[in-house]
């Protein structure tokens, strides 16, 4: 009996083992699983992670792996180590139990596949500073745990797919320095968790959804250098926790929304490189907090109040030709500044005439006004009867067709310009006033009767009768008629007629930048830091012709002597003769333009003219303007390998003094590199014009040398732009 009963004893104590085995063993078979799909991604092969590839290895130990208590990974966090990594070979599905991901900083390439919605738990997903391509797949908009999502600094292409607005848990959605195009998803507002949101530096268009207002957790909103139109929502005032709001290097127009000053911890606004308008708002006075603001390069006016003068420096207001003030070093303030702007009327001017000098006095100069006036309409009529066959006052977007189809245009300008008043300026083109002459014609200077200084192109007599030509110039009108650019030259009208045919153009005081180049007096006046920021000038207005314009444009002929400077020495691109829309089944592509040392080589052999033959003109003009002469002896030493020691402070100009500004030293060595990132014989290795002005704003510190100790060789190997900056 006492035998059978230990026997029954010893059988239980087996079972229980038994059991015990098996559970043990259902345990450790996920923890296989995801040790098996670690190996297997290769993502831990380099020497340094060696020790923990064998399969008796507790791979909860291994660098960047985190585990829970029962022995799953909860957390991998990986940086650049040498690796080179593929989402593709990740098996998502093995880590049931994964909510942090992190591999950042150059280690994986490849595209983002659509099983990565495998990881169910995931609530944090950093891919930031990747070479990843391809899209967003919609399935990451089923993560719905995520709170922080990071894909910055990849070349990660079409649209913000809507599906992310599910993600209703996140407060971080960094997508930044990609080649994301499209609109902002109307549906962003879904997103109410939202603290971060940073979609800068991408191919974004269309409007700034007004649906932003119902992320009222923002405290970070920064859609800079993209290609957002429309104005600044009102809405945007309704986010009250709003620390930073960055909107620069865009499209945007309109007026800054009094709503902005009822942001009570805004601390940081930019809208500079825009095209605003209006007044400066005055409840600017009032945000004593804000400890930084930049309105720089729009179309701003009114007048900038001591207090603000005082609080932000001069660079916050400049490129605002309307702005005046009493201090600062501003354009002083008179009495048109003073009305207010949005009623630029006669009474509205006499109403402050009114305070200045009396009833009596007011009254006279209304009558005598109103008499001169009166006057004038009836000469108007009776003159423009007697003229009505070949002129015409010109009012905005109007325009004369006589019954010859000889056409005069003029829009966006003061309605006072008429085809007479040109002939008559220049006494009918007469050399006198002919300040160049082009491929295409002849360039006139002329000062209309209301003061007003234009530059005329006028075609040459012979090619004007030519069909071909008269396309091109059609081609030119019609193209400049839609393009809105800072740094490019405003076309006010055109002529169409049997005798003649030009352009009316805003004048441009300093004239071409390659006669400024090559005049030494000129050339002194332009200081390293004036030419450092002729090539950004340069580079904005490619980059708008090519991301911006639908179609692109290609400009065909990018060179010194059409590019031209202001009084400020800001540069302008000028001269369209050339420019084809980019029809990719038009035979205009076919059509080989430009000016020798300029040209990109691969014309030679292909007859197809692409955005990346404008890169290269600008890689050269760059190099131009750094030398201050054309830079063909340099290129051909940088492409023998006799000669790499070439020395940077030896190819610039000689006519100025050497930089010693380390910041000044900084952006001449990166102008320097951008260019000769540009000037590469294979097309498809040169950035494309949007990377390189996001590499020139950014302002990337590229060596922690003195300029007498960089060469040339140092900047040609630099390659900021052939890692992901590369379009075919």
């Amino acid at each position: 009996m006492v035998s059978l009963l230990a026997a029954t004893r010893i059988l239980m104590v087996l079972a229980i083992l038994a059991m015990s085995a098996v559970a043990v063993s259902e345990i450790s078979s996920p923890r296989k699983l995801e040790k098996g799909a670690l190996l297997q991604s290769g993502w831990w092969s380099n020497s340094s992670t060696a020790n923990y590839n064998s399969t008796t290895s507790d791979h909860c130990k291994w660098i960047g792996v985190n585990c829970n208590k029962a022995g799953s990974i909860t957390r991998i966090t990986l940086h650049d180590n040498g690796t080179k990594r593929e989402l593709d070979k990740f098996n998502f599905s093995c880590f049931p139990n994964l909510e942090h991901l992190s591999v950042s900083s150059g280690s994986i390439s490849g595209y983002i596949p659509s099983t990565i919605v495998a990881l169910s738990k995931l609530n944090h997903l950093d891919l930031s500073g990747n070479n990843l391509t391809g899209i967003i797949p919609e399935e990451v908009g089923n993560l719905t745990n995520l709170m922080s999502l990071d894909l910055s600094r990849n070349n990660i292409q079409g649209a913000i797919p809507h599906e992310l607005t599910k993600l209703t848990k996140l407060y971080y959605l960094i997508l930044s320095s990609n080649q994301l195009s499209g609109q902002i998803p109307i549906t962003i507002g879904a997103l109410f968790n939202l603290k971060h949101l940073e979609l800068s530096n991408n191919k974004l268009s269309g409007p700034i959804p007004t649906g932003i207002k119902n992320c009222s957790n923002l405290v970070k909103l920064i859609l800079s250098n993209n290609s957002l139109q429309g104005n600044i929502p009102l809405e945007i005032g309704k986010l009250l926790g709003l620390n930073v709001l960055d909107l620069r290097y865009n499209f945007i127009n309109g007026s800054i929304p009094f709503e902005l000053g009822k942001m009570p911890v805004l601390t940081s606004l930019d809208v500079s490189y825009n095209n605003l308008s209006g007044n400066i708002p005055y409840f600017l006075d009032s945000m004593s907090w804000m400890s930084f603001i930049n309105l720089s390069y729009n179309y701003l006016g009114g007048e900038v109040s001591e207090n603000l003068v005082n609080r932000y420096s001069l660079q916050a207001f400049i490129g605002n030709k309307g702005l005046c003030s009493e201090f600062g070093g501003f354009p002083p303030c008179n009495i048109t500044h003073d009305l207010p702007a949005t009623h630029p009327t006669v009474f509205g001017n006499y109403e402050y005439a009114l305070t200045a000098v009396g009833t009596v006095s007011t009254l006279l100069i209304l009558l005598l006004f109103y008499t001169i006036s009166i006057t004038t309409v009836l000469y108007i009529c009776i003159y423009s009867n007697r003229k009505r066959e070949f002129r015409s006052t010109i009012t905005k977007t109007s325009t004369i067709t006589a019954k010859t189809g000889d056409m005069f245009s003029i829009w966006n300008y003061d309605g006072k310009i008429a085809y007479e008043d040109i002939i008559e300026a220049t006494e009918d083109f007469d050399i006198r006033y002919c300040i160049g002459t082009g491929g295409y014609g002849s360039v006139y200077k002329a000062q209309l009767p209301s003061g007003k200084v234009v530059a005329l192109k006028k075609l040459h007599h012979s090619e004007s009768e030519e069909s071909t030509f008269t396309e091109s110039f059609q081609n030119e009108v019609r193209m400049l008629s839609e393009i809105r650019h800072r740094n490019i030259v405003k076309l006010y009208g055109f002529c169409l007629h049997k005798q003649c045919m030009f352009l009316v153009y805003e004048y441009m005081e300093k004239g071409s930048l390659y006669y400024c180049l090559h005049n030494d007096d000129e050339a002194i006046e332009l200081h390293w830091t004036k030419r450092v920021n002729i090539i950004k000038d340069i580079a904005h207005a490619l980059t708008y012709l090519h991301h911006s314009c639908t179609p692109s444009i290609v400009h065909r002929d990018i060179s010194c002597n059409n590019i031209l400077l202001n009084s400020e020495s800001e540069a302008f691109v000028a001269d369209f003769g050339t420019a084809r829309l980019l029809h990719f089944d038009s035979s205009n592509r076919t059509i080989v333009a430009g000016t020798c040392g300029y040209i990109a080589p691969e014309l030679a052999y292909t007859m197809a003219v692409t955005e990346k033959c404008d890169v290269y003109s600008f890689g050269v003009v760059a190099l131009e303007v750094l030398m201050g002469k054309h830079p063909r002896e340099l290129l051909s030493s940088l492409s023998s390998t006799s000669d790499q020691n070439i020395m940077l402070i030896d190819v610039l100009d000689s006519r100025l003094s050497p930089p010693t500004d380390p910041t000044v030293v900084q952006d001449i060595a990166l102008a320097s590199s951008i260019a000769l990132a540009c000037l590469h014989s294979e097309p498809k290795f040169r950035p494309t014009m949007k990377r390189v002005s996001q590499e020139i704003v950014s302002r990337e510190k590229m060596v922690q040398k003195p300029i007498h100790e960089i060469t040339m060789a140092q900047l040609q190997k630099h390659e900021m732009f052939l890692v992901g900056g590369c379009d075919n």
